[in-house]
Protein backbone atom coordinates (compact mmCIF):
# COMPACT_ATOMS: atom_id res chain seq x y z
CA UNK A 1 0.00 0.00 0.00
CA UNK A 2 1.08 3.59 -0.29
CA UNK A 3 2.59 5.32 2.45
CA UNK A 4 2.80 9.27 3.01
CA UNK A 5 5.95 10.72 2.83
CA UNK A 6 8.60 11.01 5.49
CA UNK A 7 8.39 14.39 6.43
CA UNK A 8 10.65 14.32 9.29
CA UNK A 9 11.95 17.45 10.16
CA UNK A 10 15.39 17.28 11.76
CA UNK A 11 15.32 19.26 14.84
CA UNK A 12 18.24 20.29 16.63
CA UNK A 13 18.39 19.42 20.36
CA UNK A 14 20.11 22.68 20.60
CA UNK A 15 17.57 25.31 20.43
CA UNK A 16 17.36 26.76 23.56
CA UNK A 17 20.50 25.00 24.82
CA UNK A 18 23.21 27.85 25.05
CA UNK A 19 26.03 26.80 22.44
CA UNK A 20 29.50 28.34 24.07
CA UNK A 21 32.25 29.57 22.16
CA UNK A 22 35.13 26.80 21.16
CA UNK A 23 38.31 26.50 23.11
CA UNK A 24 41.29 28.54 21.60
CA UNK A 25 43.97 26.15 20.36
CA UNK A 26 41.52 23.17 18.94
CA UNK A 27 42.10 21.80 15.51
CA UNK A 28 39.24 21.35 13.90
CA UNK A 29 39.33 17.61 13.93
CA UNK A 30 38.61 18.49 18.36
CA UNK A 31 36.13 21.22 17.49
CA UNK A 32 32.84 20.01 18.65
CA UNK A 33 31.00 23.07 16.97
CA UNK A 34 33.43 22.56 13.93
CA UNK A 35 32.34 18.65 13.95
CA UNK A 36 28.50 19.43 14.06
CA UNK A 37 28.25 21.59 11.36
CA UNK A 38 29.67 18.61 8.97
CA UNK A 39 26.97 16.32 10.45
CA UNK A 40 24.37 18.95 10.20
CA UNK A 41 25.38 19.36 6.48
CA UNK A 42 25.42 15.95 5.42
CA UNK A 43 21.84 15.83 7.47
CA UNK A 44 20.89 18.33 5.03
CA UNK A 45 22.08 16.86 2.19
CA UNK A 46 20.38 13.59 3.61
CA UNK A 47 23.76 11.68 3.27
CA UNK A 48 23.04 9.56 6.85
CA UNK A 49 25.99 6.79 6.11
CA UNK A 50 28.42 9.08 5.69
CA UNK A 51 27.24 11.41 8.16
CA UNK A 52 27.33 8.42 11.17
CA UNK A 53 31.19 7.95 11.98
CA UNK A 54 31.63 11.84 12.21
CA UNK A 55 28.59 12.69 14.62
CA UNK A 56 30.06 9.65 16.49
CA UNK A 57 33.80 11.20 16.80
CA UNK A 58 31.79 14.75 17.66
CA UNK A 59 29.98 13.00 20.74
CA UNK A 60 33.47 11.83 21.46
CA UNK A 61 35.21 15.03 20.93
CA UNK A 62 32.18 16.36 23.29
CA UNK A 63 32.18 14.31 25.67
CA UNK A 64 36.41 14.86 26.15
CA UNK A 65 36.34 18.73 25.65
CA UNK A 66 32.76 20.13 26.85
CA UNK A 67 32.43 16.79 29.68
CA UNK A 68 29.56 14.57 29.87
CA UNK A 69 26.74 16.38 31.32
CA UNK A 70 27.27 19.31 28.51
CA UNK A 71 24.88 21.26 26.04
CA UNK A 72 27.27 20.30 23.67
CA UNK A 73 27.33 16.94 24.33
CA UNK A 74 22.92 16.61 24.26
CA UNK A 75 23.31 18.42 21.00
CA UNK A 76 26.00 15.50 19.66
CA UNK A 77 24.09 12.81 21.24
CA UNK A 78 21.03 13.44 19.44
CA UNK A 79 22.21 14.53 16.09
CA UNK A 80 23.87 10.55 16.28
CA UNK A 81 20.60 9.66 17.86
CA UNK A 82 18.58 10.99 14.34
CA UNK A 83 21.14 9.51 11.94
CA UNK A 84 20.55 6.11 13.48
CA UNK A 85 16.97 6.70 13.22
CA UNK A 86 17.14 7.76 9.44
CA UNK A 87 18.86 3.97 8.98
CA UNK A 88 16.43 2.32 10.82
CA UNK A 89 18.88 1.17 13.94
CA UNK A 90 15.95 2.08 16.32
CA UNK A 91 17.48 0.48 19.23
CA UNK A 92 20.87 2.68 19.28
CA UNK A 93 18.30 5.94 18.40
CA UNK A 94 16.43 5.54 21.57
CA UNK A 95 19.76 5.04 23.99
CA UNK A 96 21.20 8.42 22.61
CA UNK A 97 17.84 10.23 22.70
CA UNK A 98 17.28 8.91 25.91
CA UNK A 99 20.54 10.24 27.29
CA UNK A 100 19.94 13.71 25.55
CA UNK A 101 16.98 14.08 27.03
CA UNK A 102 18.21 13.04 30.47
CA UNK A 103 21.23 15.80 30.15
CA UNK A 104 18.79 17.96 28.58
CA UNK A 105 16.49 17.99 31.92
CA UNK A 106 19.68 18.09 34.38
CA UNK A 107 21.05 21.25 32.83
CA UNK A 108 17.98 23.11 32.38
CA UNK A 109 15.21 21.76 34.19
CA UNK A 110 12.17 19.74 33.59
CA UNK A 111 10.16 22.80 32.32
CA UNK A 112 12.77 24.15 30.00
CA UNK A 113 11.50 24.99 26.02
CA UNK A 114 14.32 22.92 24.28
CA UNK A 115 12.65 19.68 26.73
CA UNK A 116 9.90 19.96 24.80
CA UNK A 117 12.19 19.48 22.26
CA UNK A 118 13.69 16.61 23.02
CA UNK A 119 10.47 14.68 24.14
CA UNK A 120 8.78 14.82 20.59
CA UNK A 121 12.20 13.52 19.60
CA UNK A 122 12.12 10.14 21.39
CA UNK A 123 8.36 10.70 20.77
CA UNK A 124 8.65 10.58 17.46
CA UNK A 125 10.84 7.58 17.31
CA UNK A 126 8.74 5.44 19.59
CA UNK A 127 5.65 6.31 17.40
CA UNK A 128 7.97 5.18 14.05
CA UNK A 129 8.17 1.74 16.20
CA UNK A 130 4.70 2.06 16.98
CA UNK A 131 5.11 1.91 20.65
CA UNK A 132 2.19 4.18 21.02
CA UNK A 133 2.07 4.06 24.72
CA UNK A 134 5.42 4.94 25.09
CA UNK A 135 5.28 7.86 22.55
CA UNK A 136 1.19 8.96 23.61
CA UNK A 137 3.03 10.76 27.12
CA UNK A 138 6.14 12.36 26.05
CA UNK A 139 3.82 14.18 23.42
CA UNK A 140 1.62 15.13 26.09
CA UNK A 141 4.54 16.05 28.61
CA UNK A 142 5.74 18.31 25.38
CA UNK A 143 2.20 19.83 24.68
CA UNK A 144 1.55 20.20 29.12
CA UNK A 145 5.48 22.17 28.99
CA UNK A 146 5.07 24.66 25.85
CA UNK A 147 1.50 25.62 27.10
CA UNK A 148 3.05 26.51 30.16
CA UNK A 149 5.82 27.97 29.17
CA UNK A 150 5.16 29.61 25.80
CA UNK A 151 1.35 30.10 26.16
CA UNK A 152 -1.55 28.35 24.45
CA UNK A 153 -1.53 30.14 21.27
CA UNK A 154 2.32 29.81 20.39
CA UNK A 155 2.93 28.44 17.35
CA UNK A 156 5.36 25.50 19.12
CA UNK A 157 2.40 24.91 21.17
CA UNK A 158 -0.11 24.53 17.97
CA UNK A 159 3.15 22.15 16.72
CA UNK A 160 3.12 19.81 19.71
CA UNK A 161 -1.02 19.54 19.38
CA UNK A 162 -0.25 18.40 15.94
CA UNK A 163 2.44 15.88 16.99
CA UNK A 164 -0.33 14.59 19.57
CA UNK A 165 -3.37 14.77 17.33
CA UNK A 166 -0.93 12.59 14.65
CA UNK A 167 -0.30 9.94 16.34
CA UNK A 168 -3.91 9.75 17.77
CA UNK A 169 -5.10 9.60 13.84
CA UNK A 170 -2.33 6.50 13.68
CA UNK A 171 -3.72 4.56 16.74
CA UNK A 172 -7.17 5.29 15.21
CA UNK A 173 -8.55 7.14 18.13
CA UNK A 174 -9.99 9.92 15.67
CA UNK A 175 -12.35 11.49 18.41
CA UNK A 176 -9.07 12.33 20.26
CA UNK A 177 -7.72 13.66 17.19
CA UNK A 178 -10.20 15.75 15.84
CA UNK A 179 -10.04 18.57 18.69
CA UNK A 180 -6.37 18.82 17.99
CA UNK A 181 -5.79 19.22 14.72
CA UNK A 182 -8.60 22.15 14.83
CA UNK A 183 -7.35 24.05 18.04
CA UNK A 184 -4.08 23.39 16.26
CA UNK A 185 -5.31 25.28 12.68
CA UNK A 186 -7.34 27.83 14.96
CA UNK A 187 -3.61 28.54 16.37
CA UNK A 188 -1.61 29.11 12.95
CA UNK A 189 -4.72 30.77 11.44
CA UNK A 190 -4.78 33.21 13.96
CA UNK A 191 -0.92 34.17 15.27
CA UNK A 192 0.72 33.01 11.74
CA UNK A 193 -2.43 33.97 9.31
CA UNK A 194 -4.81 31.95 6.75
CA UNK A 195 -2.05 31.82 4.07
CA UNK A 196 1.01 30.80 6.11
CA UNK A 197 3.13 27.81 4.95
CA UNK A 198 2.42 25.89 8.62
CA UNK A 199 -1.36 26.84 8.26
CA UNK A 200 -1.54 25.10 5.23
CA UNK A 201 0.25 21.97 6.90
CA UNK A 202 -2.42 22.52 9.59
CA UNK A 203 -5.46 21.78 6.41
CA UNK A 204 -3.44 19.04 5.23
CA UNK A 205 -2.89 17.03 8.95
CA UNK A 206 -6.53 17.61 9.35
CA UNK A 207 -7.63 16.37 5.95
CA UNK A 208 -5.78 13.28 6.41
CA UNK A 209 -8.03 12.80 9.48
CA UNK A 210 -11.48 12.69 7.47
CA UNK A 211 -9.81 10.86 4.76
CA UNK A 212 -8.66 7.62 6.89
CA UNK A 213 -12.55 8.03 8.85
CA UNK A 214 -13.56 7.91 5.09
CA UNK A 215 -15.52 11.44 5.30
CA UNK A 216 -14.06 11.66 2.19
CA UNK A 217 -16.60 15.27 0.90
CA UNK A 218 -14.30 16.78 4.09
CA UNK A 219 -10.79 16.08 3.42
CA UNK A 220 -11.10 17.25 0.04
CA UNK A 221 -11.71 20.80 -0.11
CA UNK A 222 -8.74 21.16 2.96
CA UNK A 223 -6.40 19.45 0.86
CA UNK A 224 -6.97 21.65 -2.39
CA UNK A 225 -6.75 24.62 0.24
CA UNK A 226 -3.28 23.39 1.76
CA UNK A 227 -2.34 23.01 -2.47
CA UNK A 228 -3.66 26.56 -2.94
CA UNK A 229 -1.55 27.72 -0.29
CA UNK A 230 1.75 26.04 -0.84
CA UNK A 231 1.32 27.38 -4.79
CA UNK A 232 0.78 30.19 -3.72
CA UNK A 233 3.44 31.05 -0.90
CA UNK A 234 5.75 28.38 -1.87
CA UNK A 235 5.62 28.01 -5.27
CA UNK A 236 4.52 25.65 -7.63
CA UNK A 237 8.03 23.76 -7.55
CA UNK A 238 8.30 23.87 -3.98
CA UNK A 239 8.72 20.13 -1.98
CA UNK A 240 5.46 20.85 0.42
CA UNK A 241 3.50 21.68 -2.96
CA UNK A 242 4.68 18.40 -4.27
CA UNK A 243 3.33 16.78 -1.21
CA UNK A 244 0.25 18.42 -1.16
CA UNK A 245 -0.43 16.88 -4.74
CA UNK A 246 0.47 13.57 -3.62
CA UNK A 247 -1.73 14.11 -0.56
CA UNK A 248 -4.81 14.96 -3.00
CA UNK A 249 -3.69 12.27 -5.17
CA UNK A 250 -4.54 9.34 -2.61
CA UNK A 251 -7.40 10.65 -1.88
CA UNK A 252 -8.98 10.50 -5.38
CA UNK A 253 -7.02 7.28 -5.81
CA UNK A 254 -8.88 6.07 -2.38
CA UNK A 255 -12.30 7.12 -4.29
CA UNK A 256 -11.33 5.61 -7.16
CA UNK A 257 -11.07 8.69 -9.47
CA UNK A 258 -7.89 7.77 -11.21
CA UNK A 259 -8.74 10.37 -13.92
CA UNK A 260 -8.14 13.10 -11.04
CA UNK A 261 -5.19 11.00 -9.25
CA UNK A 262 -2.98 10.23 -12.09
CA UNK A 263 -2.34 13.86 -12.97
CA UNK A 264 -1.22 14.85 -9.53
CA UNK A 265 1.30 12.34 -8.65
CA UNK A 266 2.80 12.64 -12.04
CA UNK A 267 3.63 16.11 -11.14
CA UNK A 268 4.42 15.49 -7.64
CA UNK A 269 7.31 12.99 -8.95
CA UNK A 270 8.17 15.55 -11.24
CA UNK A 271 8.83 17.86 -8.16
CA UNK A 272 10.51 15.43 -6.59
CA UNK A 273 13.07 14.30 -9.69
CA UNK A 274 14.08 18.06 -10.00
CA UNK A 275 14.63 19.08 -6.66
CA UNK A 276 16.00 15.73 -4.62
CA UNK A 277 17.37 14.34 -7.50
CA UNK A 278 16.30 10.78 -9.31
CA UNK A 279 17.71 8.59 -6.24
CA UNK A 280 15.95 10.44 -3.25
CA UNK A 281 14.19 8.62 -1.40
CA UNK A 282 11.07 10.69 -1.20
CA UNK A 283 11.19 10.46 -5.19
CA UNK A 284 11.25 6.76 -4.63
CA UNK A 285 8.36 7.26 -2.18
CA UNK A 286 6.83 9.46 -5.00
CA UNK A 287 7.54 6.58 -7.71
CA UNK A 288 5.75 3.81 -5.09
CA UNK A 289 3.04 6.23 -5.15
CA UNK A 290 2.26 6.09 -8.75
CA UNK A 291 2.96 2.75 -9.37
CA UNK A 292 0.80 1.94 -6.57
CA UNK A 293 -2.25 3.93 -8.49
CA UNK A 294 -1.62 2.34 -11.52
CA UNK A 295 -1.70 -1.14 -9.51
CA UNK A 296 -4.62 -0.27 -8.36
CA UNK A 297 -5.93 0.40 -11.89
CA UNK A 298 -4.85 -3.09 -13.26
CA UNK A 299 -1.71 -1.00 -15.34
CA UNK A 300 0.33 -3.88 -13.88
CA UNK A 301 2.74 -2.96 -17.22
CA UNK A 302 2.69 0.43 -15.70
CA UNK A 303 3.39 -0.43 -11.69
CA UNK A 304 5.71 -2.76 -12.30
CA UNK A 305 9.36 -0.58 -13.52
CA UNK A 306 8.20 2.04 -10.76
CA UNK A 307 8.15 -0.33 -8.11
CA UNK A 308 11.40 -1.81 -9.17
CA UNK A 309 12.86 1.60 -9.16
CA UNK A 310 11.40 2.69 -6.03
CA UNK A 311 12.96 -0.44 -4.32
CA UNK A 312 16.63 -0.51 -5.90
CA UNK A 313 16.58 3.42 -4.68
CA UNK A 314 15.74 2.34 -1.28
CA UNK A 315 18.56 -0.25 -1.10
CA UNK A 316 21.29 2.17 -3.07
CA UNK A 317 20.58 5.03 -0.42
CA UNK A 318 19.08 3.58 2.80
CA UNK A 319 20.47 0.08 2.54
CA UNK A 320 19.06 -3.42 2.13
CA UNK A 321 17.83 -3.87 4.66
CA UNK A 322 15.73 -0.82 5.71
CA UNK A 323 12.31 -0.88 6.57
CA UNK A 324 11.24 1.07 3.48
CA UNK A 325 13.09 -1.24 1.29
CA UNK A 326 11.00 -4.03 3.02
CA UNK A 327 7.97 -1.74 2.36
CA UNK A 328 8.89 -1.75 -1.46
CA UNK A 329 9.58 -5.48 -1.60
CA UNK A 330 6.31 -6.13 -0.01
CA UNK A 331 4.44 -4.24 -2.72
CA UNK A 332 6.49 -5.31 -5.60
CA UNK A 333 5.63 -9.11 -4.11
CA UNK A 334 1.98 -7.99 -3.74
CA UNK A 335 1.98 -6.59 -7.55
CA UNK A 336 3.09 -10.78 -8.79
CA UNK A 337 0.51 -12.19 -6.74
CA UNK A 338 -1.99 -10.08 -8.23
CA UNK A 339 -0.42 -10.64 -11.73
CA UNK A 340 -0.18 -14.66 -10.81
CA UNK A 341 3.17 -14.68 -10.85
CA UNK A 342 4.10 -16.26 -7.56
CA UNK A 343 7.18 -17.45 -8.43
CA UNK A 344 8.75 -13.84 -8.11
CA UNK A 345 6.53 -12.66 -5.49
CA UNK A 346 7.18 -15.73 -2.98
CA UNK A 347 10.84 -14.54 -2.17
CA UNK A 348 10.25 -11.05 -1.95
CA UNK A 349 7.70 -11.47 0.34
CA UNK A 350 10.07 -13.69 2.20
CA UNK A 351 12.61 -10.53 2.04
CA UNK A 352 10.93 -8.35 3.11
CA UNK A 353 9.64 -10.62 6.34
CA UNK A 354 13.04 -11.42 6.87
CA UNK A 355 14.39 -7.78 7.34
CA UNK A 356 11.01 -6.86 9.42
CA UNK A 357 11.87 -9.53 11.70
CA UNK A 358 15.79 -8.68 12.09
CA UNK A 359 15.24 -4.93 12.36
CA UNK A 360 11.67 -4.29 13.93
CA UNK A 361 11.20 -7.30 15.70
CA UNK A 362 9.13 -10.52 15.74
CA UNK A 363 5.57 -8.73 17.30
CA UNK A 364 6.25 -5.37 15.25
CA UNK A 365 2.74 -4.86 13.12
CA UNK A 366 4.46 -4.57 10.19
CA UNK A 367 6.02 -7.97 10.35
CA UNK A 368 2.60 -9.18 11.24
CA UNK A 369 1.69 -7.63 7.39
CA UNK A 370 4.28 -9.85 5.97
CA UNK A 371 3.28 -13.05 7.91
CA UNK A 372 -0.10 -12.51 6.73
CA UNK A 373 0.92 -11.32 3.27
CA UNK A 374 3.44 -15.01 2.87
CA UNK A 375 0.52 -16.61 4.17
CA UNK A 376 -2.00 -15.50 1.30
CA UNK A 377 0.46 -15.85 -1.30
CA UNK A 378 0.83 -20.15 -0.31
CA UNK A 379 -2.77 -19.78 0.04
CA UNK A 380 -3.21 -18.72 -3.03
CA UNK A 381 -1.37 -21.77 -4.63
CA UNK A 382 -2.77 -24.11 -2.19
CA UNK A 383 0.19 -25.18 -0.14
CA UNK A 384 -2.33 -25.22 3.00
CA UNK A 385 0.16 -26.17 5.57
CA UNK A 386 2.55 -23.43 4.76
CA UNK A 387 0.01 -20.43 5.41
CA UNK A 388 -1.69 -21.76 8.69
CA UNK A 389 1.28 -21.03 10.70
CA UNK A 390 1.76 -17.75 9.13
Amino acid sequence: MARPLAKSPFVLLALGLLILACPAGLTEDDDPKALNQQVNQLIEQEKYQEAIPIAQRALEVAKRVRGPQRAETAVALNDLGFLYKKIGDYAKAVALYQEALRICQEILGPEHPAMAVGLNNLAGLYWETHEYAKAEPLYQEALRIRQKVLGSENPDTASSLDNLALLYLDMHEYAKAEPLLQEALRIRQKVLSSEHPDTAQSFNNLASLYWTMGEYAKAEPLYQEALRIRQKVLGSEHLDTATSLSSLAALYRAIGEYAKAEPLYQEALRIFRKVLGEEHPDTAYSLNNLAVLYWGMGEYVKAEPLFQEALRIFRKVLGEEHPDAAYSLNDLAGLYLDMGEYAKAEPLYQEALRIRQKVLGSEHPDTATSLNDLAALYRAIGEYAKAEPL
